[in-house]
This record gives C-alpha cells, sequence and structure tokens, in this order.
C-alpha cells in the first residue's frame, strides 16, 4: 500500500519460467505492493506451473498478444494503482518508488529506457537497448507527443508504467490494440482522454530468456512501421470527425 492506496501489479507472461518466480518474489519484497496479477499468455514452457506455486494471481488470457494479456491484467486488478511490468528481469522493483512518487501529482507515469545512464550492461550480454532500437523508440514517442499534444515523450515501448485506478477508468473501453503495439496506443488513450502524464527514466537490465519482439533488428524495424501507421490513422481518424 502507497499512502493509503492499494498498488496492484501486472505481469503479462508468455513463456517467462526461468525469471517469473523471482520476478514475482522480487515485487512482492517491495513494501508498497499488495497484488500482483500473473497472466499467463498462452505459455508451453511451464510457467503456469511456477507462477502457481507463488502468492500471485494467476490468470489466463487465450486471446494471444501483449496487449490482450496486459488488459486482462489491469481488468483483473483490484488495486487503486496499477502497474504494468514485463517480469523478464529487465526491469527491477526498486524503480517502483520513482513512479510511485512522481504517481502523487499525475494520472499515468510512462517510464522511459533511452535514457543512456540507466542502461545497464552489468550482466552478459547487458540490457538488449542497442543504438538503433533506443533511436527508434524515441523517434515513434515523438510523433505521438507531437501529433496528440502530449509531454515530453522518448519510448513508445516501454512496459513500465503506472495509472491510477480513476485514469484507468476512463480509458479502457477504448483500447483496440491486441498485439505488439499496445504500448503506443495505451499512451495515445491516455493523451486523448487529456490525463495528467509524464515520462521518467528507469533502469534497464539484461534480459532472462529470449525477448519476443525485438530479438532481431528486422522485427523491430517492422514493429517500428506498425507503431507508426497505427498513430498516423489515430491522428487522422481525430481530424475527419
Amino acid at each position: 500500500m502507497y499512502l493509503g492506496k492499494r498498488v496492484s501489479i501486472v505481469f503479462p507472461v508468455y513463456n517467462e519460467r526461468p525469471n517469473i518466480r523471482a520476478a514475482i518474489t522480487e515485487f512482492f519484497s517491495h513494501s508498497a505492493v499488495d497484488e500482483i496479477i500473473a497472466v499467463d499468455n498462452n505459455s508451453t514452457d511451464g510457467s503456469d506451473e511456477e507462477i502457481k506455486d507463488t502468492r500471485a494471481h494467476y490468470v489466463k488470457e487465450t486471446v494471444q498478444g501483449y496487449g490482450a494479456a496486459v488488459q486482462r491484467g489491469m481488468h483483473e486488478a483490484t488495486g487503486d494503482i496499477i502497474v504494468t511490468v514485463e517480469p523478464d528481469s529487465t526491469f527491477r522493483a526498486n524503480d517502483l518508488d520513482r513512479l510511485l512518487i512522481y504517481g502523487r501529482d499525475y494520472d499515468v507515469v510512462f517510464g522511459t529506457r533511452t535514457s543512456r545512464t540507466p542502461v545497464w550492461s552489468g550482466g552478459s550480454p547487458g540490457a538488449d537497448m542497442y543504438f538503433m532500437l533506443r533511436v527508434g523508440n524515441w523517434a515513434v514517442a515523438k510523433l505521438l507527443e507531437y501529433l496528440f499534444n502530449g509531454p515530453s515523450l522518448t519510448d513508445v515501448g516501454c512496459s513500465y508504467k503506472l495509472i491510477h485506478r480513476h485514469a484507468y477508468e476512463k480509458i479502457k473501453d477504448s483500447f483496440t490494440v491486441m498485439g505488439t503495439i499496445f504500448s503506443p496506443e495505451f499512451m495515445l488513450r491516455c493523451l486523448r482522454a487529456r490525463l495528467r502524464t509524464i515520462e521518467v527514466p528507469v533502469g534497464f537490465h539484461s534480459r532472462v530468456g529470449v525477448s519476443k519482439l525485438s530479438n532481431t533488428v528486422s522485427k523491430s524495424v517492422k514493429i517500428g512501421f506498425r507503431m507508426i501507421f497505427f498513430i498516423l490513422r489515430e491522428r487522422i481518424h481525430t481530424w475527419l470527425r
């Protein structure tokens, strides 16, 4: 609990057996965390067994996709504050303090991994935030910022986000994306609802396992173009109304 408000953590889980138990343990060790919703998105590696052997609330989401898993988790969460984050060791519980502090004054807090200093190389091969991925996330974020009159945005793909319950209730029925480009949609819906938003840097560490989204340059480029198309389409639809 944080300042009298219950805090829920949402983990989208797709084949995260190597680290899911450690992630649940780490985030439950944070004094502010009241519940963890672990959404099993059709894992085939035994992630479900690992989750069920912990204090986390296990949820099965059969609609495949990052967006579907996160949306299901937010729907199941009971906290006054909802935090979404990937359980693959790239994000750490101690950064939750930063999001919560800024959450005192803002409805939504977005994390960013594009600040060079917090991107750790203390593992082998280190955090998966190579130069082109950093620049790509920054460029698409700036497009979103410009077209939707947002605050300063530098990372369109960071999954570490905080949203207050009252803000979530305003946008929860507007989501349309079930797949990999849900992160920019989440940001876009917040901006269109005129929620008070801010972006803050968070640490980004080496991943346990293989990334499902940006493990190759070609895949990252394809996702980037899909994000750009989605953002432009949403802006054009807004102009035509």
